[in-house]
C-alpha cells in the first residue's frame, strides 16, 4: 500500500503569524525570508516523521505532494530519502495531487488548519482569504473535508491529520474518530499558540503515522453524496457577482454561491474555479 502526504503549512508546530508561511518571493507583506525558512525546515522535518511513521507501519512507498501556499515549500535535499514528492501549483486536483496514482490506500494530512472563522485556530481559514465558509448540503468544512471528497471519489480514506487542536477536531468530527490525531499546538487566539517542543511534535507525529496506517482498514472514505449542494460564501457580494458566472454554478444570497458537482473531481474543479474566479479587485 502506498501512503499520499497532504502536507500544508500553517499547523505546522512553531508558525502562529503569515510571516512564517509567506513565500517572500510574492513580494507580499508581512515576509521574512529568515521566518519562513525556519517554518518551512520545520515543516520537512514533520512531514519526514510522517514518512517515517508511515513505512514503520508497513506502507510500501510515501508520496508527498506540497499542498501550501505556491506549492514549492518543502526542502527537497531535506526530504526522506524514501519518498517521492511532488511540488509546483496549478496541479489538477490541488492539495490532492497524486490520489490517483496506483496503489494510494491512505491519505495523510499534515499541518492542516482549522476552518474559515474558528476562534482560537492559528491562521484558521479556508483556501483563501476571501471564503468566508464552504457548505456540503448545509454542513460547513474546511480544506480538511474539500480534500476527504477528492480522495473518498478515489475510494481513499483519510487516516491522519496532525495540525492546531482545532483543526484536529474538525477533522476527526468529519471524518470519524478512528482518524489518527496529532495535535502540536494548542490555539489561544488567530495568531497566538501553545506549542510542543518541535522535536517532541515529530516524535508524536510518527507514532501517529504508523497507528494510521495500521488503521486504515477501519477508516471509510468520505465520498460526497448523490445530489449533493455546495454552498461557497464570500466576505463581499462582488466576488459571488464574477463566480455565477461560470456555468453550472448560480447565485444563492448576497454572498454566496452554489452548484451541484456530479462527482468528487467535478466538486474541486468548479471549487478551484470558483476561488480563481473570484479573486478579484474590491474598486472599478
Amino acid at each position: 500500500m502506498k501512503v499520499l502526504i497532504s502536507a500544508d503549512m500553517e499547523g505546522t508546530c512553531g508558525v502562529v503569524s503569515w510571516v512564517h508561511v509567506q513565500p517572500p518571493e510574492y513580494g507580499t507583506e508581512p515576509s521574512s525570508t529568515a521566518e519562513y525558512e525556519r517554518a518551512r525546515a520545520r515543516m520537512t522535518r514533520e512531514v519526514n516523521a510522517a514518512i517515517e511513521g508511515a513505512l514503520a507501519g508497513g506502507a510500501d512507498e510515501v508520496i508527498v505532494n506540497d499542498s501550501h501556499d505556491g506549492m514549492r515549500n518543502l526542502i527537497p535535499e531535506d526530504l526522506h530519502p524514501s519518498c517521492r514528492f511532488i511540488s509546483g501549483n496549478d496541479k489538477p486536483l490541488g492539495m490532492m495531487q497524486g490520489i490517483d496514482l496506483d496503489g494510494i490506500g491512505a491519505v495523510f494530512y499534515t499541518g492542516y488548519h482549522a476552518k474559515a472563522g474558528t476562534p482560537n485556530a492559528p491562521l484558521a481559514h479556508t483556501w483563501t482569504g476571501w471564503i468566508n465558509d464552504v457548505r456540503i448540503d448545509g454542513r460547513s468544512t474546511g480544506e480538511f473535508g474539500i480534500n476527504a471528497v477528492v480522495a473518498g471519489h478515489y475510494g481513499v480514506p483519510v487516516t491522519l491529520v496532525t495540525g492546531d487542536v482545532c483543526a484536529v477536531e474538525q477533522t476527526r468530527e468529519l471524518l470519524g474518530e478512528a482518524v489518527v490525531g496529532v495535535p502540536v499546538k494548542e490555539g489561544l487566539s488567530t495568531f497566538a499558540a501553545l506549542h510542543l517542543h518541535p522535536v517532541k511534535a515529530q516524535e508524536l507525529i510518527r507514532d501517529g503515522a504508523e497507528r494510521a496506517v495500521r488503521a486504515t482498514t477501519t477508516v471509510q472514505p468520505f465520498r460526497l453524496p448523490a445530489g449533493s449542494t455546495v454552498e461557497v460564501e464570500f466576505d463581499h457580494q462582488t466576488r459571488a457577482d464574477q463566480a455565477a458566472y461560470i456555468p453550472g454554478v448560480e447565485r444563492g444570497g448576497e454572498r454566496f454561491v452554489r452548484y451541484r458537482p456530479a462527482d468528487g473531481v467535478e466538486f474541486v474543479y468548479t471549487f478551484r474555479a470558483i476561488a480563481k474566479a473570484a479573486a478579484v479587485r474590491m474598486s472599478p
